[in-house]
């Protein structure tokens, strides 16, 4: 949606040039489906298992760039990205949790970071598409790369065919022989010395945790609101912050608008807008690299504090050199839009989805997740 709002564009034509509340609609609504799948999978996710719920989502954001894609009236266009935000916000609760409980803890870390920086390669595809494609006068200009969606939702489906259940699920649902299998081809090296000492007692972990968790009866949801020893309504609390904090960060109010903020804010051409975006995105994919190597090194509490700070910083100088008006410090405000995205991709960007499942306790999970992560 980048390259599309905000300019006289093919997108523009179809839909009759919709002002700015509308393009805002437009824009946001996709949020509301998001929430919308997150509440799915808090109330389905964990009967019908991590690998069915992500492959449901991948169909419904199918379904939904069809939809998108095929948009000739605003309402069609809203429906799309409603459904569309659904399959997303069914995938952003669940394969954090897939991730979490098939790799080994020593690589966790990078994993779940790697799901971040995989995130923001779409939005770079993204934004140089919108550009390349703002030269043909043609639907094509505007059809294409809100269609171009689906193809990564095709390959999240694909691939999630040969890929199995989650040992820990599978455990849960009394499939003990299922889990083994599992857990056997997780093994690096299934077929050395002490493997199958290593795989019992990966087993017994898992079987023990359930037990212990099971030990006062049946999940109710009443329980993340719950104190005593565990603390859970303290830790639900503190995911949420962790997730509300990233959004006041402004994040998406960058991958959104960067082109026309740098258009209307500081009055650059609109090819150079949209080269500018693109060039932020690039900025941000790079920031999001670090944490592959930081994450499990220096952990999620330092990541977030140097991520602060400098995002901080940049918002301190942007507002100083734009309150200034010249054209000059309108190039230095961009420079510092750049490194706001670097900083953001060092703590902000991958922490949420890294933080949350290691401080609760597992039986908390998935529930929990699906409250408290954004789109």
């Amino acid at each position: 949606m980048s390259g599309l709002i905000g300019a006289d564009n093919q997108f523009g034509k179809q839909f009759n040039h919709p002002d700015a509340g509308l393009q805002g609609t437009l824009t946001s609504i996709y949020d509301i489906g998001c929430a919308v799948g997150c509440l799915f999978a808090f109330f389905c996710g964990h009967r019908v298992g991590r690998r069915r719920m992500i492959m449901a989502g991948g169909t419904i954001m199918i379904v939904g760039t069809v939809i998108l894609g095929s948009s000739y009236s605003v309402a069609q266009f809203i429906v799309g990205r409603i459904v569309t935000g659904v399959g997303n916000g069914i995938n952003s609760s669940t394969v954090p949790a897939y991730q979490s409980e098939m790799a080994l803890s020593k690589h966790r870390g990078r994993l779940l970071s790697a799901q971040g920086t995989v995130t923001i390669v779409g939005l770079c595809i993204a934004y140089w598409m919108d550009y390349g494609l703002s030269f043909v006068q043609s639907p094509i200009q505007w059809r294409l790369p809100i269609s171009f969606q689906s193809f990564f939702a095709i390959c999240l489906v694909l691939q999630m065919i040969p890929l199995p259940e989650t040992p820990r699920w599978l455990c849960e649902q009394d499939r003990r022989e299922d889990a083994v299998k599992v857990l056997t081809r997780l093994q690096p090296d299934a077929g050395a010395p002490g493997a199958a000492q290593r795989l019992r007692q990966s087993l017994l972990e898992i079987e023990t945790a359930i037990a212990i968790e099971s030990a006062g009866g049946p999940f109710h949801y009443r329980e993340l609101f719950t104190r005593g020893k565990i603390q859970n309504l303290r830790r639900m609390i503190l995911c949420g912050l962790v997730n509300v904090q990233q959004q006041f960060t402004g994040a998406n109010m960058i991958n959104y608008y960067a082109p026309v903020v740098y258009q209307n804010v500081m009055h650059l051409s609109r090819n150079t807008s949209l080269i500018l975006g693109g060039c932020t995105a690039i900025v941000y994919l790079i920031g999001s690299f670090i944490p592959l190597w930081s994450m499990d090194r220096i952990g999620r509490r330092l990541s977030l504090m140097v991520s602060a700070a400098g995002l901080s910083f940049c918002f301190v100088m942007v507002s100083i050199l734009l309150s200034v008006g010249t054209q000059r410090c309108a190039y230095a405000a961009t420079s510092f839009v750049f490194i706001f995205q670097l900083f953001l991709g060092i703590g902000y960007l991958p922490v949420p989805w890294c933080a949350n499942l290691p401080a609760l306790p597992p039986i908390l999970g998935s529930a929990n997740r699906a409250q408290v992560l954004p789109e």
